[in-house]
């Protein structure tokens, strides 16, 4: 009888444990809860799909993290505040049948999914790694028909990359702690963005006008006006460098004879589409077209690619993966979009050979363009589903893509010479004969210059001249664009370090935002100068370029990243012991504020912190006193009247309008109040920056003045 029971009880264990094992999910581990929703939907219930929520190790924050002497080993550990994470993603480890790492597919991915690996102990032999290039069903699913192994070399680029950065952060940051002041930092990619700062900075402050003139004129044929510019003598180019030579022209000239035309040469300009977005082009044009920070491009593209809900169930990535550094199309999205084009627009606008873009020096070439997961998505479509940055993003990367795969636009240009007594000026026209590609992506605002139908022989008469003074203009500071295009020219960073970096230097304050364009703050000036006289190395553009190009070549199997961290160091740690008994002690005085502090009647003083500059008690911290600092308008409060607007800055730099008696009174405005009240409804008028200009409105939109310029 007890045997019996026996054999029953063990049977009974058997099922069970086979229905368990039966009941087990295959778990699938990816880094954010979007996306985490996103690809749960298309792997159905077998799967259960979590998130690590970004890195789960790092190296410590108190300390280097880096054993020197031991091969340059980083000490990881667990990220503080993840340990809940860790806890689940073990507990969810264990009771699965089998672990996917579905990371992002480059470095910084790879290497999440190692950390991952090792700290659930899996068996680095196991194909465990899965990756794919969009999050739309099929690629999804595809993806999970052929998981592979962690590519080591892909994280071993990411260590090097790493571990470089802390060993200079780390080797650097406490002499400026110590020179300068504290809470300053330096890295190997930041350093070269602020030295190309303050580079600019200084051709500016040493640029020399010089002056020159130019001459436009009017010139009719018959009732037909139009315009040409002075070119020179005897059909050579010839400049005007002052009015001397000015008058000396307009004195070879007779309004009242006609003028002859000499040559019209009629020629047909071809103008090509653009490849689609790499990381860097598409933060280019959003900063350009649409004003976005680069913190904000990757943010709304991030979104985008992890997945939005379009009423199709599933959530779906509208766009594939936003960190490339490549212009390559999937043969399949070549063949949509030209079906689309077909249909939309006709044969003749669909490109036969479509337009390929030359890599960057150094580009890993991992991943295809940033394009839409299907080009059937319109930004029409999408609109209802996206909030309005997204909508902008998809809208631009969209037209972008599709251009790409569109004909050129054809142009009709004429050129017409016009002579009187060896007297050369020059009329250009423009046509657009086919709009190719511009039916989708406009580049620019190019409009039609149409000139009257001129043959050589005519005459035309000058209606009037308008000579004009110029003086050459230094070249702009930095805007975000031109200077993620500058650092991804010199080979300086690769797509997932230019957004970190710009925000960087900003919030350490080294340089600030002005009117969209980039200045040298004193602060930034001081540590440029001093890493560029004790590190030379590390503020060079071609260097760090060499670096990239070494981290580059590990990822690839062609270097050992031991190595390569060894060659950078030993050079480096010679400098860093020099710089720490050469440098001295560099005295940032405070400027006196030309007021005395309310509390203890010591004079105020200018400080300067995290967000900018303020005025603070000269006898702190004995006196904690602080003011912000702001400028005051005369203009009195619309609120109180007691009191004037001023001018204050938020935490995040942004501009606005108070009053001079807060707290006791709160009026407070976005848009500068102009001192007037508005004629219809008696609320006071603001000035708001428009196309063009500025204009006084009304906030409740019921009256508006004319654009000032």
């Amino acid at each position: 009888m007890a045997t019996k029971t026996n054999q029953t009880t063990t049977k009974t264990t058997k099922r069970r444990k086979r229905t368990t094992t039966k009941n087990k999910k295959k778990l699938v581990i990816v880094e954010s809860p979007s996306k985490a929703k996103t690809i749960g939907k298309y792997l159905g219930r077998t799967y259960k799909v979590v998130a690590s929520l970004g890195h789960v190790r790092d190296l410590p924050k108190s300390r280097m993290g880096v054993e020197i002497d031991n091969n340059y080993k980083p000490d990881y550990i667990s990220i503080r505040g993840k340990g809940d994470v860790i806890k689940e993603l073990r507990r969810d480890a264990k009771n699965a049948k089998a672990v996917y790492l579905a990371s992002d597919p480059d470095r910084e991915g790879e290497a999440i999914a190692w950390h991952v690996s090792n700290l659930l102990k899996m068996d680095d032999s196991e194909k465990n790694r899965v990756t794919f290039n969009e999050i739309t069903k099929d690629a999804v699913k595809e993806a999970f028909k052929e998981p592979r192994t962690i590519n080591m070399d892909l994280v071993d680029a990411q260590q090097a990359r790493r571990v470089l950065d802390r060993l200079v952060g780390y080797s650097i940051s406490p002499i400026l702690w110590k020179k300068v002041k504290k809470g300053l930092s330096a890295g190997r990619v930041q350093s070269v963005a602020l030295n190309l700062i303050i580079q600019r900075e200084k051709e500016i402050r040493n640029f020399k006008p010089e002056e020159y003139w130019t001459i436009d004129a009017e010139f009719a044929k018959g009732k037909d006006h139009f315009q040409a510019s002075f070119y020179g003598e005897n059909g050579k180019k010839m400049p005007l460098a002052n009015n001397e030579a000015v008058q000396k022209v307009l004195g070879k000239l007779d309004r009242k004879k006609p003028f002859n035309i000499d040559k019209v040469e009629r020629k047909e300009r071809r103008r090509l589409p653009q490849p689609p977005f790499t990381t860097s082009t598409l933060q280019q044009d959003a900063n350009r077209r649409l004003k976005f920070r680069t913190r904000k491009t990757m943010m709304a593209a991030q979104q985008l690619y992890e997945g939005i809900n379009i009423g199709e169930g599933a959530a779906v990535g509208l766009i594939t993966y936003m960190r490339t550094d490549s212009t390559r199309i999937a043969g399949i999205a070549k063949h949509e979009a030209s079906q689309y084009i077909h249909d939309q627009y006709g044969a003749e606008y669909a490109a036969t050979k479509p337009v390929k873009g030359k890599l960057p020096e150094g580009a890993q070439d991992a991943h295809e363009a940033i394009r839409p997961t299907s080009v059937f998505r319109t930004p029409a479509k999408m609109k209802q589903y996206l909030t309005p940055d997204q909508y902008k993003l998809y809208n631009l990367i969209w037209c972008r893509f599709v251009a790409s795969q569109m004909t050129a636009e054809v142009i009709d240009t004429m050129t017409v010479t016009i002579s009187q007594n060896n007297v050369n000026f020059r009329a250009n026209g423009s046509k657009v004969k086919f709009a190719g590609f511009t039916k989708v992506y406009k580049r620019g605002q190019d409009k039609d210059n149409i000139l009257p139908n001129l043959e050589v022989g005519d005459q035309v008469t000058m209606i009037s001249d308008d000579p004009s003074q110029h003086f050459t203009q230094p070249p702009a500071r930095y805007t975000e664009a031109a200077l993620v295009k500058t650092l991804e020219e010199n080979g300086v960073g690769r797509p997932s370090t230019y957004a970190p970096t710009l925000d960087t230097i900003q919030r350490r304050y080294y340089v600030r935002l002005v009117s969209r364009h980039f200045e040298p703050t004193e602060l930034g000036e001081i540590v440029n100068d001093l890493i560029e006289k004790n590190f030379p190395e590390i503020a060079n553009a071609n260097f760090t370029a060499d670096v990239e190009g070494d981290l580059d070549k590990i990822e690839e199997g062609q270097k050992d990243w031991g190595k390569v961290v060894d060659a950078f160091y030993k050079p480096f740690a010679k400098e860093v012991s020099t710089a720490e008994e050469k440098v001295e002690k560099i005295e940032m005085r405070d400027e006196l504020a030309g007021e005395n502090c309310d509390i203890c009647g010591a004079p105020m003083v200018i400080k300067m912190g995290h967000y900018g500059k303020f005025i603070a008690c000269s006898r702190f911290p004995a006196c904690r006193n602080t003011k912000a600092i702001v400028k005051d308008t005369g203009i009195p409060c619309p609120k109180c009247g007691k009191g004037t607007v001023v001018e204050r800055k938020s935490k995040r730099n942004r501009v606005f309008y108070g009053c001079s008696r807060y707290p006791d009174c709160d009026f407070v405005s976005w848009d500068k109040p102009v001192g007037r009240n508005c004629p219809k409804d008696g609320h006071f008028l603001v000035e708001k920056k428009v196309k063009g200009g500025k204009q006084v409105v009304c906030p409740n939109g019921d009256y508006k003045e004319e654009v000032q310029k």
